[in-house]
């Protein structure tokens, strides 16, 4: 493997701007602001503006779309089920 070719892999705390929510891992990201960890260490701090906290997926506020409305309207409008 050559050497001085991958970038500086290092940990780092993501921090969810929506939720507050900031996790520590690894990553190649780097920042100007730091911050003080549980463990008294002080890490680069990235700021996201969505994670799996804040995410209408994964919080289980996700809007379902009406499909089915959508399509019964279109048929109305231009006539649905022909032999066409």
């Amino acid at each position: 493997m050559q050497q001085d070719k991958h970038p500086d892999y290092h940990p780092v705390v993501f921090r969810d701007r929506a939720a507050g929510y900031a996790f520590l891992t690894r990553s190649t990201a780097t920042s100007d602001q730091t911050i003080e960890w549980d463990d008294g260490e002080t890490y680069p701090v990235v700021e996201v503006e969505i994670s799996s906290e804040s995410h209408p997926f994964y919080t289980g506020r996700a809007r379902t779309v009406d499909t089915e409305g959508r399509v019964a309207r279109f048929e109305r409008r231009y006539g649905g089920g022909g032999s066409g």
